[in-house]
């Protein structure tokens, strides 16, 4: 037996469209020699896939899986593994958008996945069938992966955790790469939006191959360029192009004087009729007649400086290669390095007085008799940026072979042991140091002999400068406006550096996996073989985020953050058995059910078994009927029971304030809220719009008592292939997924609502409100509570027309429907279920229809990308569209819905083979330069507009050269 031969390499091209065995776990592919005079001619026996570890011959359609080939990689105009997978139509809301400009934390950056919107955290990456590593929230960087190395990707829409662990509950995505490639390859992709930001990427993959052994390595560089906010319409407002200044900000790089408060308290009103005093352009800041009320069109569009999409850089060497130690014993191994930098950039920050007053004893102070000065300043001049530079290590080694039993018994086994390293670093500034800020606005005075305004007093002056050594002190004056130069300007570099260090934080996770696997067949039954997998692994997680020392100690206006850190480790065993029932007798060319179960030992939360029961049915030729009942779950994540607290400036609407649900009720009048109270946004101004951002910082924090969270899926469905019909199939699939004891981070709104609106009072607990009803400060933390359930269809058509004079049609349309997605917010009895099907992220249905038409060396390729309608919560802006103002919700209060359509983003690409052994290609993603409706709630973004939508027409060229 040898397991390396010409004919082994054609048998599995044709039919999984891979030129190679993959790796142990993923696609393990053994020849039986069938000639004893011929040694090297073998047949294809056995082969494993994505959902199952038990090898067999029949593979098509046992199991809910998409598989994108490199072809139809190659058909898109896409330069990332996650923006291919975000367009499936079960893939939810993209996880930590890149849209999303004001996230923050150690998984920014990152490309993520979401099956069914059930979180990026219950979808199983898997890399030739092992775990990718996660981070200290859990979560799968698809950017570690290189375009250029993969051979096709398999999605299982499925609970898996009998068969994997942890994690897969929403689905398993399986990443295969190239492995017996011979040969050079070239790629290159270079494009840009009409607007102009640029992407590129370009690969080289080498291959060389014996009948011994074998070696692949692939090396790709790319590079997206940020989007800013200023170059889209959706953004460039503000909220909307149709309601002028509407979400700009009071906290203006313009500066404002809130008037003068005494050692007694008493309180002094600045000079202007609003109290909201602005300076006169080019006039001195010190003499109160020279300012004015702020006007809208001097407050802060922060839009103009922040990204829509962040910018990204990789760079990804991976190399697979395998040695025959025997006939039957092969070695394996994958190595990659990645490294990915992500910038990103979000407006100066909204400098305000309760970081200190400017003193009485300032020169800047506009009236400096009445005392220390309210100021409120956005840092226009020093945007807050952060670098985010993610490298990543992953070794995995491997011992595969086959046992012969008898004369027809083969069993694969496998040993392996995976180390899976990711280390972060980010640098960011813009937040201000805040010692040097209160320094910075205290006693100054004007020096004569030095021309200039310095720290202190002229009894006890305080040494001029800041940066780095060269002093101690440089005076700020935030009544100064953006573009203005003068003494404490802050357009000087030199106080910018003195205000605004760089902070560093660090972290790194270790994934190291050790598994072993045994699969075959039992013994034979009369509708076939009784197959038989087994296996055991241990795992250990490790991870540390260490946040710079400053933001640990609150010694900035950046948001504080604590240390992360914690391990565990886990011990499992399965077992998976394959049991024909029927096969070849009326009703039933085929009854077969698979059964598989997993124990689960942890070490910090206990132990658990899931188990799977899996059912195939033909009962003809060309009819498939599967269905499946799992048990899932998801281990918390280091940063879910040993994270540090964390703070944050949220958006919410508060159900208490005026025209809100809870106004006037008893719980909101039982907290103290005066009924005429109003929600008091960012500079102390009462809000417009909602939800509405506080300036009082809330908490959030760990839970070292967490347990897992437990699923439930289910999924029938049916695949047809018409004997009428050669190449047309079409498939039917229905799925439940229950999850209960959902590891889950409250929302302000969720603890809001609840403790307001719903009563459930164990929710008003955190809760901190001054003597005016303003939320200071909240606290929401993890917890097992609540859970999740969606259901819903996916319907798939594929059909290869037969080849004509004028070409050869492929179409392929992909549909999911949602009829189900209720969420429960905790295990209250009188908390009730509710529905989100509809809300941004869960649409109804999403759908993508491709056509593919090929004649000779030309190629077209075409696909339509529908989403439906979306809804979301009214504002009490009255010029905002409300087109349901009466709708209830589930406990029958008051809330009101607008609804918009539906969208369509369509994609082209022309391709021709070219003589020389080339590919160029022409096309353009979103080529009708759709753009979807404005969304004032921004869900999955920082911005009123959906963050998973297209952004604008992009144009691109391909061309791939083979050696």
């Amino acid at each position: 037996m040898t397991l390396k031969t010409t004919k082994l390499r054609d048998a599995i091209s044709m039919v999984l469209a891979v030129s190679a065995t993959t790796l142990m776990g993923s696609g393990v592919a053994f020849a039986q020699d069938t000639s004893s005079d011929q040694d090297s001619t073998t047949t294809l026996d056995r082969i494993e896939v994505t959902g199952s570890r038990i090898p067999r011959a029949e593979i098509e359609n046992e199991q809910p899986i998409i598989t994108i080939s490199r072809a139809q990689i190659e058909e898109q105009g896409f330069s990332s593994v996650a923006d291919i997978l975000q367009n499936l139509t079960s893939a939810g809301s993209p996880a930590i958008s890149r849209a999303d400009a004001l996230s923050s934390g150690e998984s920014v950056g990152g490309y993520y996945i979401d099956l069914r919107n059930l979180g990026a955290n219950r979808t199983l990456v898997l890399l030739n069938g092992k775990r990718l590593g996660v981070d200290t929230n859990g979560l799968q960087d698809l950017s570690q992966v290189p375009m250029s190395a993969i051979e096709r990707i398999e999605v299982l829409k499925d609970g898996a955790s009998s068969i994997y662990g942890s994690d897969a509950i929403a689905g398993v995505v399986n990443v295969i790469t190239r492995r017996n490639f011979e040969g050079a390859e070239f790629n290159g992709y270079i494009g840009a939006f009409d607007e102009g930001e640029a992407k590129q990427n370009y690969s080289v993959t080498l291959g060389a191959s014996n009948d011994r052994g074998g070696i692949t390595v692939s090396a790709e560089y790319a590079k997206d360029d940020p989007v800013y906010g200023k170059n889209r319409e959706f953004s460039k407002y503000g909220n909307s192009p149709d309601l002028p200044y509407d979400g700009w900000s009071l906290v203006s790089q313009n500066g404002l004087w809130l008037g003068n408060v005494n050692d007694a308290g008493d309180f002094t009103d600045p000079s202007c009729a609003s109290g909201l005093c602005t300076l006169d352009k080019g006039s001195d800041p010190r003499n109160p007649a020279n300012y004015h009320d702020i006007t809208a069109a001097e407050q802060a569009n922060a839009n103009e400086q922040m990204m829509v999409q962040t910018g990204i850089e990789r760079k990804s060497l991976f190399t697979s290669a395998y040695y025959d130690i025997t006939d039957t014993i092969r070695f394996t191994t994958d190595i990659g390095y990645n490294r990915r930098t992500t910038d990103q950039q979000i407006a100066g920050y909204p400098g305000q007085y309760y970081y200190g007053l400017v003193s009485a004893d300032s020169y800047f102070n506009p009236n400096p008799t009445a005392g220390d000065a309210y100021w409120l300043r956005r840092f226009w001049e020093v945007p807050r940026t952060t670098q985010s530079q993610l490298d990543t290590f992953r070794v995995t080694l491997g011992l595969e072979g086959t046992l012969e039993f008898g004369e027809d018994r083969l069993w694969n086994w496998d040993v392996g042991f995976l180390s899976n390293e990711n280390t972060v670093n980010k640098t960011g500034r813009g937040d201000a140091y805040l010692p040097s800020l209160q320094a910075s606005i205290g006693p100054s005075f004007y020096n004569a002999e030095t021309g200039r305004v310095e720290c202190g007093t002229a009894a006890n002056p305080i040494p001029f400068g800041g940066a780095y050594g060269a002093g101690e002190c440089m005076p700020f004056n935030p009544f100064l406006p953006y573009g203005e130069a003068g003494d404490g300007s802050l357009g000087d570099t030199a106080l910018q550096t003195y205000l605004f260090p760089e902070y560093h934080d660090h972290g790194k996770t270790k994934t190291t996996d050790y598994t072993a696997n045994l699969a075959g067949t039992l013994f034979s039954l009369p509708a076939g073989d009784l197959g038989l997998a087994v296996g055991i692994e241990h795992r250990r997680e490790q991870g540390r985020f260490v946040p710079d020392a400053v933001n640990q100690t609150a010694q900035s206006t950046g948001l504080p953050a604590t240390t992360t850190a914690g391990s565990y480790e886990l011990d499992e065993a399965y077992v998976e058995l394959e049991i024909p029932v029927l096969a070849d007798v009326p009703g039933a060319k085929e009854l077969t059910f698979n059964v598989a179960s997993r124990y689960s030992d942890y070490s910090n939360f206990g132990d658990t078994i899931n188990n799977k029961f899996q059912m195939r049915w033909r009962p003809m030729d060309g009819l498939l009927v599967r269905a499946t009942y799992a048990d899932g779950f998801r281990a918390p994540a280091i940063n879910d029971l040993y994270g540090g607290t964390g703070g944050s400036y949220e958006f919410y609407t508060d159900p208490c304030a005026v025209g809100q649900p809870g106004n006037g009720g008893a719980a909101c009048t039982a907290a103290g809220v005066p009924a005429d109270y109003v929600q008091i946004g960012q500079a102390g101004a009462p809000c417009t719009t909602y939800p509405c951002q506080t300036g009082y910082q809330f908490t959030n924090g760990s839970n070292p008592n967490l347990t897992a969270e437990m699923a439930t899926s289910k999924t029938a469905g049916i695949v047809w292939s018409p004997n009428f019909a050669d190449g047309l199939s079409f498939s039917l699939d229905w799925y439940n997924v229950k999850i209960e004891q959902s590891i889950v981070s409250d929302s302000v709104d969720n603890i809001l609502r609840d403790c307001y609106v719903a009563g459930v009072t164990s929710r008003c607990e955190g809760i901190v409100r001054n003597a005016d009803g303003v939320i200071t400060d909240m606290f929401y933390g993890l917890t097992n509570a609540g859970g999740t359930e969606t259901e819903g269809y996916d319907f798939g058509v594929n059909y290869r027309m037969p080849e004509t004079s004028f070409g050869q049609f492929t179409i392929n349309w992909q549909s999911s429907y949602v009829s189900k997605y209720d969420t429960l917010a905790d295990n209250a009895p009188e908390t009730r279920w509710e529905g989100n099907v509809g809300y941004p992220g869960v649409f109804r249905v999403r759908s993508n229809l491709g056509v593919n038409w090929e004649m000779g060396d030309y190629s077209i390729s075409y696909m339509a990308r529908y989403y439906s309608g979306m809804k979301e919560g009214c504002t009490t802006d009255v010029r905002k569209p409300c087109d349901t103002p009466d709708h209830l919700d589930v406990y029958g209060a008051a809330d009101p819905l607008n609804y918009t359509g539906s969208n369509t983003f369509s994609d082209l690409q022309f391709s021709v083979k070219l003589p020389w052994n080339a590919t160029a290609s022409l096309g353009a993603n979103n080529i009708f330069d759709h753009a979807g409706p404005q969304m004032f709630s921004q869900p999955n973004s920082s911005f009123a507009y959906y963050g998973g939508f297209d952004i604008g027409r992009f144009w691109y060229m391909k061309y791939q050269q083979r050696f």
